[in-house]
């Protein structure tokens, strides 16, 4: 009972569009402590992708954050995962995520898109 009257308060207290969002809570990539120290979790169970992986056309691929420690309000730290690789795990036990100040990170896992050669039919065909 109170933990929703709780969640209907930061409903009204927060504005709807996540450009108004504070920076803390705005669902963008950074590196990855950044993103993970946004999680009420701290990142524990979520899944997160390198956003350069999108772009060098990788899907499916993500780590999976078991466990991890943050400094520097979440800006540094260490972090901790099992990585799946296309859909396939490539770490059966927990490894450090590298790359993580490197490289922009973003929650949850790349899906490609299909160009748009792909999607639009010609005339003819439709």
């Amino acid at each position: 009972m109170a933990a929703t009257s709780v969640a209907n308060t930061i409903k009204r207290l927060l504005p709807v569009k996540a450009s108004e969002l504070p920076p803390v809570l705005r669902p963008s990539s950074g590196n990855l402590y950044e993103v993970l120290s946004r999680t009420p979790s701290g990142g524990i169970g979520t899944e997160i992708h390198q956003t350069r992986w999108t772009n060098k056309n990788i899907g499916d691929s993500y780590w999976v954050v078991t466990s991890s420690q943050f400094k520097c309000e979440g800006k540094h730290g260490k972090a901790w995962g099992r990585l799946y690789w296309k859909g396939k795990l490539v770490s059966p036990r927990d490894e450090r995520i590298r790359g993580a100040l490197k490289y922009s990170w973003q929650e949850g896992y790349n899906v490609l898109q299909m160009p748009e050669c792909f999607t639009v039919l010609p005339a003819e065909l439709a």
